[in-house]
């Protein structure tokens, strides 16, 4: 009997002991042999696979302690993938507590408004934070899998910073801004000024990727998207040269000629009445909210005057005497 209760005292003593050690072990700071220190933990990795990669990175001296540390405490499976930085020695409690509190350092993308969608694209496929999966995809079938009915991609995704974890996939991103600009344009659309010789949001989207392109001066917004909106209630030719460049594409060398203007494309809006059959660039909000709320205003030209802000006439003589002040 005697033996017994020595053996459960020892078992008792040694079970304090083995706790002590644990508990010192978790709430004594983590040796770094650098600070800051940088580590990134895979998405849909699992506890353990995170536990080695912060043991690979230099984080944590074993995975073990970790793994079990984490499953006591209930959060085995609320690690987060990012990417992290320790400024300073934590411990290993507090080193659970930034890999599943969400305390990952974000990587962002910036989307700029006017740009083609091929631009767009090649900014995703030379970012080396983002997983290229959408790089050898046809355009057709990347807007099959974000979700998107349209036929063509351009002007489709909104001009914005986008944060994400390391490794986040191009189509997640791209469904993103897809869904932002959904969003804005949607609400845009259902607030717009009444009467506009606009048949859909569709519509107002190609109008107000050519009032991005056309818009040197942020002031001049709104009396640009009412030129065009007066052109196309008197049915007057847009005559807007970014659509001419965008129909030319690889074709065009930096210089438009009159010989451009005088070649018929889809997007040739000297030679076809009407709006280009898709957007040309990616429109930013203010270019949305100036297509669907103009200015009031008869103008029907504008020229630029060289300063970056444009010159407006009613009739035609005024106008081709700005050109002359301001052109020739």
């Amino acid at each position: 009997m005697r033996t017994i209760k020595r053996l459960l005292v020892i078992v008792l003593l040694l079970a304090v002991l083995l706790a002590s050690a644990i508990g010192y072990y978790v709430i004594r700071p983590l040796t770094f042999t650098t600070l800051p220190l940088e580590f990134s933990l895979d998405q849909g990795s699992s506890l353990k696979a995170a536990a080695r990669q912060m043991q690979q990175a230099g984080v944590l001296p074993n995975d073990w302690m970790f793994v079990w540390l984490a499953r006591m405490l209930g959060k085995s499976a609320q690690i987060q993938a990012g990417n992290y930085e320790l400024e300073t020695a934590v411990t290993m409690l507090e080193l659970l507590a930034v890999v599943t509190d969400g305390q990952a350092a974000q990587s962002e993308f910036s989307i700029i408004e006017g740009w083609t969608f091929n631009q767009f694209r090649t900014a995703l496929n030379t970012n080396p934070a983002i997983r290229h999966d959408s790089a050898s995809l046809p355009e057709a079938e990347i807007l099959r899998r974000i979700g998107a009915a349209e036929a063509y991609a351009e002007g489709l995704f909104f001009p914005d910073t986008y944060y994400f974890v390391k490794g986040t996939s191009d189509l997640a991103l791209l469904k993103r801004a897809y869904k932002t600009m959904q969003l804005h344009l949607q609400e845009s659309w259902q607030e717009r000024t009444s009467d506009l010789p606009l048949k859909s949001a569709y519509e107002a989207l190609t109008l107000a990727s050519i009032v991005e392109k056309e818009t040197g001066q942020a002031s001049d917004r709104s009396m640009i998207a009412a030129v065009f909106i007066n052109r196309l209630r008197k049915g007057m030719l847009l005559q807007t040269d970014p659509t001419v460049i965008y129909g030319l594409g690889e074709n065009f060398d930096g210089n438009l000629r009159k010989r451009d203007l005088l070649a018929d494309t889809s997007y040739n809006t000297y030679t076809r009445a009407g709006m280009p059959p898709t957007p040309i660039a990616l429109p930013g909000l203010a270019s949305i909210q100036a297509t669907l709320h103009p200015a009031s205003t008869d103008a029907l030209y504008f020229v630029a005057r060289g300063n970056g802000s444009s010159q407006f006439s009613n009739t035609l003589n005024e106008h081709n005497n700005a050109v002359n002040r301001y052109q020739k």
